[in-house]
């Protein structure tokens, strides 16, 4: 099962995504639903069958977003996470084997999509490196192999309105 967390900036994008669905798509797509409808005969009119069948995904999206905003709980940055990997943290971590350096932050699954350097509470790496300290190692299993990092730094978004 997928943790329900999210970050304030996270729960931002929902919410913005959400306002701009229910005020100004959907009621466009409401419109030009109406428009296509009143050019009479449905059975062949493409703008009709393309926007109805918009409008159900902006509904579906919109269901989903409404249940997201109510399910998640937001992980705000606390004084107490300083010193140690948790949730929200950016991690700067290092693979002294094969000479490799990434820079990571741990989010909620739902804040991944296009986001190429966040990964998922839930992934092997974020689990590995979740109470960690700088300059721990951790080993991350997965199916392909077995991997050492090791934690160079590690931030917190600690203003979220100033990103």
């Amino acid at each position: 099962m997928r943790s329900q967390l999210i970050t304030p900036e996270g729960m931002e994008r929902l919410k913005e995504e959400l306002n701009h669905l229910w005020r100004v798509e959907r009621p466009e797509t409401t419109r030009k639903v109406s428009w296509a409808a009143s050019l009479g005969d449905r059975s062949e009119n493409a703008d009709y069958h393309y926007n109805k069948k918009r409008l159900r995904e902006i509904d579906k999206r919109l269901l989903y977003l409404r249940k997201c905003i109510d399910g998640f709980k937001v992980i705000d940055y606390h004084p107490h996470m300083d010193g140690k990997v948790s949730f929200g943290a950016w991690v700067e971590i290092e693979n002294l084997e094969k000479g490799l350096k990434k820079r990571l932050r741990i989010v909620g699954y739902e804040e991944l999509i296009g986001n190429k350097d966040y990964i998922s509470m839930d992934s092997p790496m974020a689990q590995a490196l979740v109470d960690k300290k700088v300059g721990d190692e951790v080993i991350v299993e997965t199916k392909i192999a077995r991997f050492v990092w090791r934690i160079n730094s590690i931030e917190y978004v600690k203003n979220p309105s100033a990103q």
